[in-house]
């Protein structure tokens, strides 16, 4: 049974999320500040630690230093709970050295999720170093290809979170199937979705090749297989293979006139274009998977993401493109009938 420490001052909290995580057949420990928790994390030793921030005695901060100095605790994975007023705090902690974050109130699926996330990636990264005899892969013929073949792969649930804006990037993750979108939360809250990326395609490099934290945080839109290569493998073989370093310097700079595109397009453009944008943008993704209907399946409020709208008035604009049979609508599912008319649409 994987054991869980739950530092937490809220008593209510403490208790009713120590419910959750026990009913959900995990032996939990649980502490009311950092100075216990630390003591804690020494006796039982546990796999994850779930800390709140703002606490008495010792802090949520104070503890993820304690945890990082002791050799016997450095590598718990670490989650940090926040306040959504907090912002400034939990980016703090992930600078760090925290793993993830969960912001207040979360839902039990959230936490689940978070939780879930780290026992795969730590999973993982156990797997690779057995694999590479604990020194990432063999040397010979290194390549990308290698990698991928080598690599344990998981199953990511719909909307579930694979890294976080202000985590420090320890692996270069491909998508096997399935679809993620990378985001963006200003201090309002607002999310914008500024990179979609499909199976077949890598994501989470901007961070290892910069040497900096997670810019975006990245989530899953639908059932996802994800592998993930851990970072001293990639630069590994960045530096040894031209071909690959060729291929990521080109992705690269995709992704920066990509961003461009996005900005302009948010900053001078009318609702509507932007609406006609993001589906012509999802458009020639799933077109690229040659979907004979080429038919794109994502939420309203993910489309409202990229689009930089609310969800109510990106409801209001996909109404008005179907009546003026420009687009078809089932569900989730959006059909585009006149792409030509969508791309170059001015109003």
């Amino acid at each position: 049974m994987k054991k869980i420490l739950l530092v937490e001052d809220n008593a209510d909290i403490r208790e009713n999320t120590g419910e959750i995580l026990e009913l959900a057949g995990y032996e939990v420990h649980t502490a009311e500040n950092g100075k216990v928790g630390y003591q804690k994390a020494l006796e039982t030793n546990p796999d994850i630690i779930i800390c709140d921030i703002m606490m008495p005695v010792l802090d949520g901060y104070g503890l993820l230093h304690l945890i990082q100095k002791n050799d016997q605790l450095k590598s718990i994975p670490f989650i940090f709970l926040t306040a959504k007023t907090e912002r400034a705090d939990f980016r703090k902690g992930m600078e760090l050295g925290a793993d993830d974050y969960l912001t207040k109130p979360f839902t039990d699926l959230e936490l689940m999720n978070a939780i879930e996330t780290r026992f795969k990636k730590r999973e993982a990264e156990e797997e690779a170093r057995v694999q590479g005899g604990g020194n990432g892969f063999s040397e010979d013929s290194l390549s990308l290809e290698k990698l991928l073949n080598d690599i344990a792969y998981h199953t990511y649930k719909k909307k579930q979170r694979v890294y976080a804006e202000g985590a420090n990037p320890h692996y270069l993750f491909y998508i096997k199937s399935g679809k993620v979108r990378t985001y963006k939360i200003n201090d309002a809250g607002k999310e914008l979705t500024v990179g979609l990326y499909n199976a077949g395609e890598f994501f989470g490099y901007n961070a290892l090749i910069e040497n900096t934290v997670y810019k975006e945080s990245a989530e899953t839109i639908e059932t996802c297989e994800i592998g993930s290569v851990r970072r001293e493998d990639f630069e590994e073989v960045v530096s040894t293979n031209k071909e690959t370093a060729a291929k990521f310097i080109t992705l690269l700079a995709e992704k920066v006139t990509e961003k461009e595109e996005q900005m302009i397009n948010l900053a001078y453009n009318s609702l509507r274009r932007r609406v006609a944008d993001a589906l012509m943008f999802l458009y020639r993704k799933y077109k690229a998977e040659e979907n004979d209907n080429y038919l794109i399946q994502i939420s309203r409020e993910d489309l409202a993401h990229i689009a930089g709208t609310t969800t109510e008035s990106l409801i209001r604009t996909i109404s008005d493109f179907k009546s003026e049979q420009l687009i078809e609508t089932d569900g989730s599912s959006i059909k585009v009938l006149n792409p030509k008319k969508l791309d170059t649409m001015f109003n």
